[in-house]
């Protein structure tokens, strides 16, 4: 029982790491990832369909803290099922659909979601840390997970709001984190990425109209031939970032206002 109390308490702190990332690598410093418990799966892809097929609209299939990585899951119809705190580490999601999925506080270390539909989905303090996202529809998703170090490219992220939210900050500042994450020929129009964490990310020839960059981290991040037509850039940090040839800077939003454009690389 105690073992088990400790368990619990331990995803429930560490579904939080998104909301600094020091404090994140210390707690991650205690958890064994080589573990059954976030290697192992519980339940076969038989198994996952059967719960899929006995779902319904009011009662969706439920994977609430399941174990299931390394699993390959692609091309599944995952649609509004509820992954909250599920271990999908390695697992493979390839085609699936996650459309209003919910994959609050779940991990997905390493994960293939290539080319997955995830319209709508709800990821908050998920650990997708090396997540593989190429060619994936985020359209509309509310994001504030770790996605450190992510593949993103040519994803659609049009409308979705991976910012901080400012009014509710009981557990610190909860904001998508993308440090050196991939997101080229991304398609990120309309999205809120307000004070996201893009240190170091490229952003090569992404699609940013009408996005919300204000406050957001751009230290070192590559945004040569990006469209930022619209984009606001209000105390956005772009101390080193390489910006050459963007399309549509003269329509930039309060790009006066950004830190550090004097050193930006217009090459």
């Amino acid at each position: 029982m105690r073992r088990a109390s400790l368990c619990t308490v331990a995803f429930g702190m560490l579904g939080l790491l998104v909301v600094a990332p020091a404090a994140a690598q210390d707690m991650m410093q205690h958890v064994d990832l080589t573990s059954p418990e976030m290697t192992a799966a519980e339940m076969t892809r038989a198994e996952v369909e059967a719960a899929i097929a006995a779902a319904t609209s009011t009662q969706p299939a439920d994977f609430t803290g399941k174990k299931l990585s390394g699993l390959d899951l692609s091309g599944l119809d995952l649609s509004g099922a509820v992954l909250r705190a599920a271990r999908l580490n390695r697992t493979k999601l390839t085609d699936a659909k996650l459309d209003r999925a919910v994959l609050d506080q779940a991990w997905l270390l390493d994960a293939d979601l290539s080319r997955a539909s995830l319209r709508g989905a709800n990821i908050f303090a998920a650990q997708m840390q090396r997540a593989k996202l190429d060619g994936a529809d985020l359209s509309g998703a509310r994001i504030a997970a770790d996605l450190t170090g992510a593949s993103l490219v040519g994803a659609v992220l049009s409308g979705a709001n991976l910012g901080a939210d400012m009014k509710n900050q009981s557990m610190g500042l909860m904001r998508a984190v993308l440090k050196s994450a991939n997101l080229e020929r991304s398609i990120l129009r309309d999205a809120d990425l307000s004070r996201v964490d893009l240190e170091f990310a490229s952003l090569r020839n992404a699609d940013l109209t009408n996005a919300s960059l204000r406050g957001a981290a751009l230290g070192g991040a590559n945004l040569t031939g990006a469209t930022v037509a619209g984009a606001d850039f209000a105390a956005a940090d772009l101390a080193s970032a390489r910006l050459v040839a963007p399309i549509g800077l003269d329509a930039a939003k309060n790009f006066d206002k950004a830190k550090n454009t004097d050193r930006l690389l217009r090459e």
